[in-house]
């Protein structure tokens, strides 16, 4: 090697992070820089409680403030691909810990904070992550207090390490507040390490983020399954917001109340990073939607349907896999299906067949509904590609489609079927059938162990207002309407309130099944 090359830096590439076009970004520390230089001062993001001051920042502060914390991680060891968890309900933090993980190439792996001390325990395990950073309290609940329940050697131990078999890459959590347990870190843990980190490194960190370094990992479960780990890199994330903004169009300094909770993909895609990138005001509260009048995949009474009717688009079918919805309708749901528009457009970068087994279903059949795009998962952590996806790259959704012309309507899920005397019944047909009588509002259809058939078919009805539902004259109804084998062997009447719901506000199938199963046993 010559002197003259002795010593020589190779070019920085922190130039990249440059532009003030948020719309522009491929990866996040791209967005937060250009969204700081675009809206500066302006404010980002609020949270507003009824008993406290609103709490708000603006993007130059979010942009500074996780450059403290994004310091402060890499000072501490966190680099590319580094697992790391938070717990954070919707509001400046959540925005602040998002941002502080995913600038510099680690991964964000946002957990609910309606998760139970059961599930935290199994997500903390499969989630793999090594640091994790927690809100003291959010709607009345001390996480603190909920971590040292799910892991007792939090609330024991004296070292400030953590070494615990149920979460074994677990070394660190920060949280804040007065009487922290000796094995969780306050905020100066990162604040202080910061000073060791440059504001030079940090940009050069930052330029080594790639569009396609995975950005974040989202935990989530349908009504039959337990939580799964959804794999998206940074590309398809702002790919899809930049999109969803096109479709949403939320104007500058416009206030925005994100109604869905942002550790799952609907408060995250369908308000943060759209309002990010365009300059609107989020609006958080510390409620969020969950009801049974709008549980998505429902039957529901026209009068309910009312309250959806001023959407626009009208979102069809979306998934954590994909992102949010990757189909919009015409109309918000065609008579006769489940709460959901049909697949009349299909979002740009994905392709949607339905699938019978062997080929693509023709008009007037059904199948499963598969998706394929830039913006689909890369993967499930820990699950073998092939559980879920096609061997063409198609994932498969587990939603079942019926094609009409140019249209697919959605009819229910792979795993609602219920086996009752050697006989297939898809509770969505029994359920719309029902929906249309007299005094019904809205109706459940399930199975339940039964040692002849099975499963006993079973309708749990909501009556309309003011009304005692009729089961002899309903099952009457139902004869004449539906084949033998997919009359209700049974019913149990539950007030609206009673429907247990998914944090996702679909309903809990599994849930709803235990609840039929009881009534049912107290009557015998």
């Amino acid at each position: 090697m010559s002197d003259s090359t002795q010593g020589a830096r190779l070019p920085t590439r922190s130039a990249s992070l440059s532009s003030a076009d948020p719309g522009a970004a491929r990866t996040f520390p791209q967005l937060i820089r250009a969204a700081a230089a675009a809206f500066g001062d302006e404010v980002a993001i609020v949270l507003r409680q009824d008993a406290a001051p609103d709490e708000a920042l603006s993007f130059a502060e979010l942009d500074r403030k996780s450059a403290v914390l994004a310091r402060g991680l890499i000072a501490r060891g966190v680099g590319k691909g580094t697992r790391i968890g938070f717990i954070h309900g919707n509001g400046p933090s959540f925005a602040l810990a998002l941002a502080a993980i995913s600038r510099i190439g680690a991964i964000a792996i946002p957990m609910s904070t309606l998760i139970k001390s059961n599930e935290l325990v199994r997500v903390l395990r499969q989630s793999d992550v090594s640091g994790l950073l927690v809100q003291r309290q959010f709607r009345g609940q001390d996480y603190v207090a909920r971590l040292c329940e799910a892991l007792p050697e939090l609330g024991r131990d004296t070292r400030s390490d953590i070494r615990i078999a149920a979460a074994p890459y677990l070394r660190w959590i920060v949280s804040s507040g007065e009487s922290l347990p000796s094995t969780f870190r306050d905020e100066a843990f990162l604040t202080e390490a910061a000073d060791s980190v440059s504001e030079d490194l940090l940009l050069e960190v930052e330029a080594e983020v790639h569009p396609s370094d995975q950005m974040i990992e989202i935990y989530t479960s349908g009504s039959m399954a337990l939580p799964k780990g959804v794999k998206h890199d940074h590309g398809p994330v702002l790919a899809r917001s930049h999109y969803i903004r096109s479709m949403l169009s939320p104007a500058r300094r416009t206030e925005i109340t994100a109604a869905l909770p942002m550790f799952w993909v609907g408060g995250l895609m369908l308000y943060l990073l759209p309002d990010w990138e365009a300059g609107a005001v989020t609006v958080c509260t510390e409620q969020t939607l969950s009801n049974s009048r709008v549980a998505m995949g429902s039957v529901l009474a026209e009068d309910d349907i009312k309250l959806l009717a001023s959407a626009n688009p009208y979102w069809g079918l979306g998934m954590t896999e994909t992102l949010g919805p990757y189909s919009y309708g015409d109309v918000l749901r065609a008579p006769g299906f489940p709460l959901c528009a049909p697949l009349d457009h299909i979002a740009d970068g994905f392709e949607v067949r339905v699938w019978d087994g062997e080929k693509e279903a023709s008009v007037g059949e059904t199948g499963e509904i598969q998706v394929r795009g830039y913006a689909v998962t890369a993967g499930l952590h820990k699950v073998e590609r092939a559980e879920f996806f096609e061997p063409d790259g198609f994932y498969r959704t587990g939603d079942v489609g019926l094609v009409e012309a140019r249209r697919i309507h959605f009819v229910g899920r792979n795993g609602d079927v219920i086996k009752t005397a050697s006989a297939n019944v898809s509770p969505a047909e029994v359920e719309m059938e029902m929906q249309q009588l007299e005094g019904v509002h809205s109706a459940y259809v399930v199975g339940v162990p039964d040692k002849e058939r099975g499963q006993l078919l079973v309708a749990a009805v909501v009556p309309r207002e003011g009304t005692e539902p009729d089961f002899a004259q309903i099952e009457a109804k139902l004869r004449q309407r539906l084949s033998s084998y997919k009359v209700p062997r049974a019913y149990v009447a539950i007030a609206r309130e009673e429907v247990p719901l998914l944090h996702s506000n679909k309903v809990a199938r599994r849930q709803l099944e235990a609840l039929v199963a009881t009534r049912l046993g107290s009557r015998r």
